[in-house]
């Protein structure tokens, strides 16, 4: 069968030109120790993380998961003063296909959302496979949490309203945390964003063999992230539900969870089948497909049209929640 791709959004498509020529859309496993030392990433270490003095950050080294090594989060509170109570907090997994970044990639999204809501963000970085195969970075992002729900009140978080959120590779671990947390009994978080996550390790939908060789983060890199992670299981009948999220067979009892994808994305069916199966189990989800988008425009793209429209809609959610 020929795959033809959704068209992409004009805008983009000239924005994905220049993009693609610093970051193909494949990844090989030979490719990852290159793509661990790009440009992009080195420039991550000199971004303004205060977004223009708004919020202080800190580094805290906290425990890891038992027997393994401490995490480091990222913490970004805002300097305005504090209206009494104690701030929401947005508690932020990255992206890199599972193999690349820390705790400060794609940042910036989350300290815009907290900057209009006057919230605080906690960015955690977790190990990296293939060094560290699953069940290593689901359960250092678990640990990070657990830490940060016990302590949120020492640098002025309400515990009670925590929001998960995670992108792309990020957006994965951030389902798989939110299974972790409702089958081990807690605690639960106010809410979980998923932005174009990447939930399904057979890489076999209808889009991803429609992005293959194009966009930015295609089929080849797909399954280099997954096979990273889960080696020969990958793609078989013995994957855990907390290394792929759309392997669980139990989606009840999550909380709320937005979702978006653009239409020109490898994961865009995946994301589209986890958010349906969610409401199938009486769930609570709301989901966003963006026209012409590709994987994670908004960090790519910030300025374009579309992203600022997306940026719109995931702070209208986030008031919803928070209001109730």
């Amino acid at each position: 069968m020929a795959y033809v791709p959704p068209p992409f959004d004009p805008e983009l498509a000239v924005a994905l030109k220049a993009v693609n020529q610093v970051l193909p859309p494949g990844l090989t496993a030979e490719q990852i120790g290159m793509a661990r030392q790009s440009p992009a990433l080195r420039m991550l270490a000199d971004m303004d993380l205060t977004m223009g003095g708004a919020f202080e950050t800190e580094d805290r080294t906290v425990p890891g998961p038992e027997g393994a090594p401490d995490i480091s989060l990222l913490i970004c509170r805002p300097t305005t003063p504090s209206t009494g109570r104690p701030r929401p907090v947005f508690y932020y997994t990255h992206g890199g296909g599972m193999v690349i970044g820390d705790n400060r990639v794609g940042v910036e999204l989350p300290l815009t959302w907290a900057r209009e809501l006057d919230a605080i963000v906690v960015s955690v970085e977790y190990r990296l496979a293939p060094e560290h195969p699953h069940p290593a970075p689901v359960e250092d992002v678990r640990a990070g949490l657990l830490w940060t729900v016990e302590h949120a009140e020492e640098f002025g978080g309400d515990p009670e309203r925590i929001v998960t959120v995670g992108t792309s590779a990020g957006g994965a671990l951030t389902a798989a945390l939110g299974l972790l947390l409702r089958d081990r009994g807690g605690p639960r978080p106010l809410g979980q964003m998923l932005l174009c996550a990447m939930l399904d390790d057979r890489n076999d939908s209808p889009s991803t063999h429609q992005m293959a060789g194009i966009g930015v983060f295609d089929r080849t890199a797909n399954e280099t992230g997954w096979t990273a992670l889960l080696g020969e299981r990958r793609g078989g009948p013995d994957v855990s539900p907390y290394a792929a999220p759309a392997r669980a067979e139990d989606l009840t009892g999550l909380p709320p969870t937005f979702m978006d994808v653009g239409s020109a994305d490898t994961l865009r069916d995946e994301v589209v089948a986890f958010a349906s199966r969610i409401w199938q189990s009486g769930g609570v989800a709301e989901l966003h497909v963006w026209p012409g988008g590709f994987h994670s425009f908004i960090g790519f793209a910030p300025e374009a049209t579309l992203s600022r429209s997306a940026r719109v809609v995931q702070v209208d959610w986030l008031r919803r929640l928070l209001a109730e």
